[in-house]
């Protein structure tokens, strides 16, 4: 068997055994349950768990998304069919998550593989002794990376993972029509499946989340590392030059779509009242997130259990260039990453091309978009760029083997010092496997993941909230149970740590109230304040909501004169958002009986969001049963505007029956008096 052969066999091992061992590490982590946003994108989320699967209710499903203006609908009909498939059991739907993975991870090593071929086929620069060996390295650490944990495990994050298997895809579609344009430039094969590749790959990816809309930046990163020197190569012998439609490609692909979003963004991002609810300014959060992103890559190199903590509620904010220090620090770094990707990319290209693909996918989610600081699973194609720059320098030989076709010029290329960087590689393995294994561990099982959250990060309000709402399930409201003090004294903590939400009063006002014990005043007092200091972030408003849901399903005895102060408060800032005129309208309706407040309240709420159903349905209802037929029958028509592909009929039936049926009443009534 050639040197050739037997590596590119070796190769297939690797990645065949790095698979099997992210599937073992991932395993226990299976078992585990719901977490933070699935309950908002999932479980609370009727949409998603539809009672019949016709085109309306697919529909309805794709539009049902929460977390974005644009609904996601590709990640929303995913989870409908795992709801199809298996119902609300999580594990179906983490084990869902594992496949898409480990589907990632194929076409990383098919990425990653076609990268390091032409990085040694069409650049001087030290050589990478067996593509299929290196492609196996980078893909099995990547699959294994800690910081990529929650892409996996959290539910929701299936967002995430969906949209960057077709960034994947894009990638390797793009280069595969760059190298044959580069073999023939008059072939238009290679430049439309180049097309094709940047274009349908984006557009479909961002309906499953929007950091897919990063892929033609990917790929403009690929050319200028890989495939400009290489037709500035070709043009010494053949005169070829720079190809006028790639070019073209990335004017259309990328400068104009960025042109346009900038254009639709910048108007809101500059409008003060957009970060009102932030703990930061425009300002204050570009500062920030230098330390974030070069957070982000030690984490992914050397990741600890306190620096992957899910939660980072409690990162300092950045309030200048040297508050704290390292912020000037980070800038710098990272100015120092972009100068070193320019310099390196005749010698190390997979180095540059890695680094620049590390930079480029935090410019969506790290820069002037009013987005929570901190994430982890933001680097799931972040990491892949570290694992890009660093694994072939890692695994390279020192010298070159006697039976490989290397020339005594390619042996003085060679990396030195192999004997410690394979020892690190193997170290580095070792540690991201256990990290990985010992933290889906934790996840398996609620109470251990919300103990193990609390250990990592003591100081975050919503781990503690999180470690106190879980005792509190586990305390199945019997005032008797020894989770009982437990949640008193993690959500009392977390209540008392600076910047926390109005969660931990409400978890302990709730739990109370459910078990029938007194109400502390001062847990009311502590979330009016807060609620009166700052515009209602996402958590307080689903606080209140869950609060008077309990109240208006007769399971919570709350003082009404309480939640009507707390609703005051939070509404007593400009502007508030549709989502709390319409908690606020609903609360007024079913809990106070002041039926006029409720209606004033639902038309406020379809006012400040004219493009979201639900507010109209339940403005629709209140009028019908005040009898105000012609404006509900107005409102049901405006209703009509918002039925795309008739994703609303069965529930306008419904609504225009019980129009019809006040109608008739009132129709006898004034026919018995004409007779009369």
């Amino acid at each position: 068997m050639s040197f050739s052969n037997r590596y590119r066999r070796h190769g297939y091992v690797i990645f065949a055994l790095a698979t099997l061992l992210t599937i073992v590490i991932y395993w226990p982590g299976l078992s585990g349950g719901w977490l933070f946003d699935d309950y908002t994108n999932i479980v609370n989320n009727p949409g998603v768990q539809p009672a019949r699967f016709d085109v309306a209710s697919l529909i309805r499903a794709a539009l049902s998304s929460p977390a974005s203006d644009f609904k996601r609908p590709l990640a929303s009909l995913s989870f409908v069919s795992n709801f199809a498939a298996s119902g609300m059991n999580p594990w179906g739907w983490k084990i869902t998550n594992l496949a898409i993975h480990l589907l990632n991870g194929v076409l990383v090593f098919m990425l990653a593989r076609m990268l390091v071929q032409l990085a040694t086929r069409y650049r001087d620069c030290a050589a990478y002794q067996g593509a299929n060996v290196t492609a196996a390295c980078i893909a099995g650490a990547w699959m294994i990376l800690p910081i990529n944990l929650t892409a996996v495990l959290y539910i929701v994050q299936r967002e995430e993972s969906l949209a960057n298997l077709f960034v994947l895809l894009g990638l390797i579609g793009y280069v595969a029509g760059r190298a044959s344009m580069i073999k023939s430039t008059r072939s238009w094969k290679g430049f439309t499946l180049c097309c094709l590749s940047i274009t349908l790959p984006t557009v479909v990816g961002a309906l499953a989340k929007e950091t897919a809309v990063m892929l033609p930046l990917y790929a403009l990163c690929t050319e200028w590392v890989l495939f400009a020197p290489a037709m500035r190569s070709d043009q010494q012998h053949e005169g070829r030059r720079f190809d006028w439609r790639i070019g073209a490609l990335f004017v259309a692909a990328l400068l104009v779509p960025m042109v346009i979003g900038l254009a639709w963004l910048l108007p809101g991002v500059l409008n003060p009242e957009t970060w009102a609810a932030r703990d930061f300014t425009l300002g204050t959060r570009l500062l920030t997130e230098t330390r974030v992103v070069t957070s982000y890559l030690v984490w992914t190199v050397f990741p600890t259990p306190q620096a992957l903590s899910f939660y980072h509620d409690q990162y300092r904010v950045s309030t200048g260039v040297l508050t704290p220090w390292t912020t000037l620090a980070s800038m710098l770094a990272l100015l120092g990453l972009v100068v070193l990707a320019v310099r390196i990319r005749q010698r190390f290209p997979l180095v540059a091309l890695g680094t620049l693909f590390f930079l480029a996918c935090h410019l969506l989610a790290g820069t002037i978009l009013p987005l929570e600081l901190v994430y982890e699973h933001r680097n799931y194609f972040a990491s892949l760029g570290v694992m890009l720059a660093i694994i072939p320098l890692l695994t390279a030989p020192g010298t070159w083997r006697k039976d490989s076709d290397a020339s005594k010029h390619d042996a003085e290329k060679a990396i030195p010092l192999a004997m410690p960087r394979h020892i690190l590689f193997g170290g580095l393995i070792v540690s991201w496997g256990v990290l990985t294994m010992v933290t889906a561990y934790a996840w398996g099982n609620p109470l251990r993941q919300a103990i193990d959250f609390a250990s990592r990060a003591p100081d975050s309000p919503r781990a503690m909230y999180e470690l106190g709402r879980t005792y509190i399930i586990y305390s199945k409201y019997d005032p008797t149970s020894p989770y009982r003090n437990l949640a008193y004294d993690a959500l009392e903590k977390a209540a008392a740590l600076p910047e926390s939400s109005i969660l931990p009063q409400q978890a302990l006002i709730f739990m109370n109230a459910r078990m029938h014990l007194p109400l502390e005043g001062r847990w009311w007092d502590s979330m009016i304040t807060k609620l009166k200091a700052r515009k209602s972030t996402v958590q307080d408003e689903s606080s209140l909501e869950e609060l008077s849901s309990c109240q208006i399903m007769g399971e919570c005895d709350l003082p009404k004169e309480r939640m009507l102060e707390a609703y005051l408060a939070a509404l007593s800032h400009p502007k508030p958002g549709a989502r709390l005129l319409n908690m606020y309208g609903v609360y007024a309706w079913e809990a106070l009986n002041d039926h006029a407040l409720g209606v004033k309240m639902l038309r406020e709420a379809v006012a400040a969001n004219p493009k979201e159903p639900a507010y109209r349905v339940t403005l629709i209802r209140m009028l019908t049963d005040m009898d105000r037929l012609d404006e509900a029958r107005q409102s049901l028509n405006d209703l009509q505007q918002l039925n795309f592909g008739g994703h609303l009929d069965a529930g306008m039936a419904i609504l225009s029956a019980r129009i019809a049926a006040k109608e008739k009443p009132a129709a006898a009534h004034s026919g018995a008096g004409a007779v009369k």
